[in-house]
C-alpha cells in the first residue's frame, strides 16, 4: 500500500473515532446536559486500541482493503457509545467500560490472527479439522456440568464465574469447512440431474451433504433451543453451496428443507411451537402480557423504533430501560428509538458496506478456495444482520443472535474481530501485486525522489 493510501486509510479511521466521541458527548448531553466525565478516557482508549490494530494491518497486511478497519471501528464505537446510555438508566448487564475491556481484547485476536496466519490458504489444509471444531464448539453446551441454559436456550458454556457463546466460534471453523469441502466436491455438486419446469435440479445422490448439515442445524434447533445459530449454519452452507456450483436449485431446496424441518420442529417440540406461536400473535394481549421471555420484548421494541421516528428522540433521551435486554438481543431497538429511521439506514448502510467490501475481495481473490472462503464470511455477516434486523421488527421469529460489534458481550465480539482478520488477510492477498510489479513502484519512487 502507497504512503498516500496508509495516510487515507489513518484519516479515516481518525474520523470514525471522531464520529463515536460525537456521539458519546451527545448522549451525555441528553441524559444530563453535561459532557460524560469519563469521555476523555474512553475517547483515548479506542483511539489507541484502533491506532495499534492500524500498526499492525500495515506492516502484516499493507495491500488489505482500506475501508474495512474504519467501517468496523465505527459500529464498534456505536455500540459503545449505546451500552454507555442504556448503562447510565441501571438496567443490570449495560457496561460500557466492560464492552471497551472486550473490544481490547477483539483488538488482540485481530492482530494475532493477522500476525499468526501469513497465508489464508493455509486453512485449506484444515479442512475437516476446522469442520470436526465447528460440530464440536457447537455440542459444547449439550455436555453436563459446564453447559448452561440462559433465557430459554441451551447455547452456554460456563468456566468458573465466565460464560462463553461456542457457537460464535463454531461458524468460523465451519466456514473454513465449508469452503475446503466445496472446492473439492463443486464439480460433482454442480452436475444436474432432472430438470423440473425451468430448473435443473441436482442428482439425487448428490443431496448427501444438504441433508447432514439440514440435520445438523435441525439438531441445533431442537436440543439447544436456538433458532439463529441453527439458521446461520444452514444458510451459510446453501449460499456457499450456490456460489462454487451457481445452481438455483440448491438454494430453493435448502430453503424447502429448512422451512419444511422448522414446522415440523413446531408441531413435535413445545419450545418451538411457542417461539412461532409468540411470532405469529405477538400483539395479542394474552402473549403481551405474560412474563419476561414473551412477546412483551418485542412488542416494546417495535413501540420504541416507532416512538423514534424518523429522526429519532436524539441520543441520551429515550426509554432504552422499557426494553428487556436493550443492551444486547435489542440494541437495533434502542438504536432506532433514539436515532430514527434515519439512524437505523446509515448503520445498515455501513453493515452494508463491510460486506461489500467482503464480496469484493472474494470477487479479486485469484484461487477458488479463498473466493468461496471470503463469499462465505462476507455472507454470514450480511445474515446475521439481516437475521436480527428481522427479529426484532417482526419480519420473522426472533432468533437470540445479537448485532455484530454493537451488543453486549465478549463471545460475538471476539469472534467477529477475528472475521474481520481473516477478511483482511484475504483482502491483502487479492490487492498485492505481483513481484515485478512492487519492484517497480519502488524504483519509481526512488527515482522521483
Amino acid at each position: 500500500m502507497t504512503a498516500k493510501r496508509r495516510g487515507a486509510q489513518l484519516a479515516m479511521l481518525a474520523f470514525a473515532v471522531v464520529v463515536v466521541m460525537c456521539a458519546y458527548a451527545s448522549a451525555g448531553l441528553g441524559i444530563d446536559g453535561a459532557v460524560p466525565a469519563g469521555m476523555l478516557t474512553y475517547g483515548l482508549g479506542l483511539g489507541a486500541l484502533m491506532l495499534a490494530a492500524y500498526l499492525v494491518l500495515a506492516k502484516w497486511a499493507p495491500w488489505a482493503d482500506p475501508l474495512i478497519l474504519p467501517l468496523v471501528t465505527l459500529v464498534n464505537g456505536l455500540g459503545l457509545v449505546m451500552i454507555y446510555r442504556i448503562e447510565q438508566t441501571g438496567q443490570g448487564g449495560a457496561s460500557a467500560t466492560t464492552q471497551l475491556m472486550w473490544t481490547a481484547l477483539g483488538v488482540v485476536m485481530f492482530s494475532a490472527t493477522l500476525i499468526v496466519l501469513k497465508d489464508h490458504r493455509a486453512l485449506q489444509r484444515l479442512t475437516y479439522t476446522a469442520g470436526f471444531a465447528g460440530l464440536a464448539l457447537l455440542l459444547l453446551p449439550l455436555l453436563p456440568f459446564i453447559g448452561k441454559e440462559i433465557n430459554g436456550a441451551r447455547i452456554w458454556v460456563g468456566i468458573g464465574p465466565f460464560s462463553i457463546q461456542p457457537s460464535e466460534f463454531a461458524k468460523i471453523a465451519l466456514v473454513v469447512f465449508f469452503a475446503g469441502y466445496l472446492v473439492a466436491k463443486r464439480d460433482v455438486l454442480a452436475l444436474a440431474g432432472r430438470r423440473l419446469l425451468f430448473i435443473d435440479l441436482p442428482r439425487a445422490r448428490d443431496l448427501g451433504p444438504v441433508l447432514i448439515t439440514w440435520a445438523v442445524s435441525l439438531g441445533v434447533l431442537v436440543m439447544q433451543k436456538d433458532l439463529g445459530s441453527s439458521l446461520l449454519l444452514f444458510g451459510a452452507f446453501i449460499a456457499m453451496l450456490y456460489i462454487a456450483t451457481q445452481r438455483t436449485s440448491w438454494v430453493l431446496i435448502g430453503a424447502l428443507l429448512f422451512i419444511g424441518g422448522a414446522v415440523l420442529a413446531g408441531q413435535v417440540f413445545s419450545h418451538v411451537e411457542a417461539r412461532f406461536d409468540g411470532w405469529l400473535n405477538a400483539s395479542s394481549q394474552e402473549m403481551y402480557y405474560r412474563d419476561f421471555g414473551s412477546t412483551f420484548q418485542l412488542m416494546q421494541g417495535l413501540f420504541a423504533i416507532g416512538s423514534g421516528g424518523i429522526l429519532g428522540t436524539g441520543l441520551g433521551q429515550g426509554y432504552p430501560r422499557e426494553i428487556p435486554l436493550s443492551f444486547s438481543d435489542f440494541i437495533f431497538s434502542a438504536t432506532g428509538e433514539e436515532l430514527g429511521l434515519t439512524g437505523l439506514m446509515a448503520l445498515l448502510m455501513v453493515y452494508a458496506l463491510i460486506v461489500q467490501r467482503g464480496l469484493r475481495t472474494a470477487f479479486a481473490a485469484r484461487d477458488p478456495f479463498s473466493k468461496l472462503l471470503a463469499g462465505g464470511l462476507s455472507f454470514i455477516l450480511a445474515w446475521q444482520v439481516f437475521i436480527i434486523v428481522g427479529g426484532v421488527t417482526r419480519l420473522i421469529p426472533l432468533t437470540g443472535l445479537v448485532t455484530p460489534f454493537m451488543s453486549a458481550g465478549g463471545s460475538a465480539l471476539l469472534a467477529n474481530w477475528m472475521l474481520i482478520a481473516l477478511l483482511v488477510r484475504m483482502s491483502d492477498a487479492a490487492r498485492k501485486p505481483p513481484p515485478q510489479a512492487i519492484q517497480d513502484e519502488g524504483l519509481t519512487q526512488v527515482m522521483q525522489r
